[in-house]
């Protein structure tokens, strides 16, 4: 296998975490950057399982939403303090992608439909209010005591940070080829010695990982949420389209989808907000029809490869 070599690839994010670290000393609101720092941690932890498996998880919300969850029950229940709050927010999302494994066995529409159903029936037990002295019902978290906002935004960019490296190795590993002759076909893979439900499962717990720390950070961002918050289907709706948008499998696609993307959402939303679907729909519809593989595949075409 050739080397690609890993210093083109950790250069961009580099430089995106070194941006969005400096950017709350020099930009008021805060809520806005770490918005953008969420989105685009979770892209690449979508990239993780759909740019290398192919499956494509419309309900990766779950997974977000346990995190939040995980991070508040382990605060109001356990007292714990917020980094190990965090870890338990992680920890709720590998449970919840443990026992939602035999997904994997499906695959296309019928994974994606699925595995929006199961984040539906989750968001279905936490919002129940028979369960209100658990999780409070539906009647939102509260988590004042613990409010953080510019320490939890770091938390979140190492968070990225780690969602980078994560896609990185898988760029330049053996393991990662093999997630990517999985994805390409399954039966072949298989014959040329490649763990095709070990690759899965790997590259699915990962990915909901990812997902499981932006949500803790996310509760622990803001303290105060509702289950339609942590469990809005427009999370995955966004990270879905951002990864389409930019180009899966790499570093830049999805990044690109998430600067690109949100931020004329924040500008469309902001300056001419009664134009905003129209706007908005049509940048999304004319990239899918006339560039089905992303931005990264204008470069790609003209030989340039792109991290």
């Amino acid at each position: 296998m050739r080397k690609r070599g890993l210093l083109p690839d950790l250069l961009l994010p580099a430089l995106v975490l070194v941006a969005f670290g400096a950017a709350p000393f020099l930009y008021s609101n805060e809520l806005m950057l770490f918005n953008f720092v969420t989105f685009l941690a979770l892209a690449q932890g979508l990239n993780i399982v759909y740019g290398f498996t192919g499956y494509l998880p419309f309900g990766y919300v779950g997974f977000y939403g346990a995190g939040a969850y995980g991070f508040a029950l382990a605060v109001m229940h356990l007292h714990a303090p917020p980094l190990a709050a965090m870890a338990a927010g992680g920890a709720a999302a590998l449970v919840l992608a443990v026992v939602l494994l035999p997904l994997l066995r499906l695959s296309g529409a019928y994974f994606a439909i699925a595995s929006l159903a199961a984040a539906q029936a989750v968001y279905e037990v936490v919002s129940n209010p028979a369960l209100e002295n658990v999780t409070k019902g539906p009647y939102g978290v509260s988590l004042s005591g613990v409010f953080a906002p510019r320490f939890s935004y770091f938390v979140a960019l190492a968070i990225l940070g780690g969602a980078f490296a994560l896609v990185v190795w898988l760029r330049n590993s053996r393991f990662g080829l093999a997630l990517q002759a999985i994805r390409e076909d399954p039966v072949s893979a298989a014959s040329a010695g490649v763990s095709v439900v070990r690759g899965r499962t790997i590259a699915w717990l990962l990915s909901a990982l990812v997902a499981g720390l932006v949500g803790a950070a996310f509760a622990w961002h803001i303290s105060v949420f509702y289950p339609d918050t942590a469990f809005d289907l427009g999370v995955s709706i966004f990270a879905t389209v951002f990864v389409l948008f930019g180009g899966a499998t790499t570093l830049t696609g999805p990044l690109l989808g998430v600067l690109i993307l949100y931020g004329v959402y924040n500008w469309i939303g902001i300056t001419v907000p009664q134009y905003f679907q129209f706007i908005y729909g049509a940048l999304i519809v004319g990239l899918v029809l006339f560039l089905p593989n992303g931005l990264v595949s204008l470069l790609t075409a003209r030989g340039i490869r792109v991290p």
